[in-house]
């Protein structure tokens, strides 16, 4: 499956699970106690993820995930 095709709830479990196998229980935890307790500047968190991207680079690989554009259009559009 996709990082794409997961809902809200898919991609914080698979993101915790990524997390406890990267960095074990206590450490994921931490991690995640962390980014909860201080206020987090996005703007140099984002600055530094993509520091030495262009914007193509970055549109490319965001592009991966995108589902095909019908799927993206029935998701869209009222039942």
């Amino acid at each position: 499956m996709s990082i794409g095709a997961l809902n809200d709830t898919e991609l914080r479990i698979r993101g915790i699970e990524i997390l406890n196998e990267s960095l074990g229980i206590a450490a994921a935890l931490r991690f995640l106690s962390l980014l909860h307790r201080e206020p987090t500047d996005y703007v140099a968190l984002s600055r530094r993820l993509y520091e030495g991207q262009t914007i193509d680079d970055i549109f490319d690989r965001a592009r991966v995930n995108w589902p095909p554009d019908n799927e993206a259009m029935s998701e869209t559009e009222p039942a």
